[in-house]
């Protein structure tokens, strides 16, 4: 699968790491996992990290789009970080679709990433 999830608990953040091509059947494979976390503990941060990522297919895009509708206010903060002007265009695309706080980062700066995702609101 090219999505791993780790829920960070104790630092209150979901980080979810990408890599390969997204199909829509990953979306089905994860998607029930962050709603459980979303039911759990309330809106979340989530951590997204695109290592050797390649997009998504059509039937991946129409998931993530009905997900982020569907869970507009249950992200907080969303960091997303990536290697490539493409990936940095997806976190002003993502925009209209979550009221979450969105934020770029370059795969070097995973470290500031990550301590921008765990503070506050």
């Amino acid at each position: 699968m090219p999505i791993d999830l780790i829920h960070h608990a104790d630092q209150n953040y979901l980080e979810l790491k990408m890599s390969g091509k997204l199909v829509k059947e990953d979306y089905h494979n994860f998607t029930p996992s962050v709603e459980t976390l979303i039911q759990q503990h309330g809106p979340l941060h989530i951590l997204v990290i695109m290592d050797d990522f390649h997009g998504w297919t059509m039937g991946a895009m129409w998931e993530d789009v009905k997900f982020d509708v569907k869970h507009f206010k249950d992200i907080e903060r969303l960091a997303m970080v990536g290697d490539s002007k493409w990936e940095e265009g997806m976190a002003t695309f993502c925009k209209p679709f979550t009221s979450a706080k969105i934020k770029y980062f370059e795969l070097s700066d995973l470290d500031a990433a990550r301590t921008w995702i765990t503070e506050g609101d």
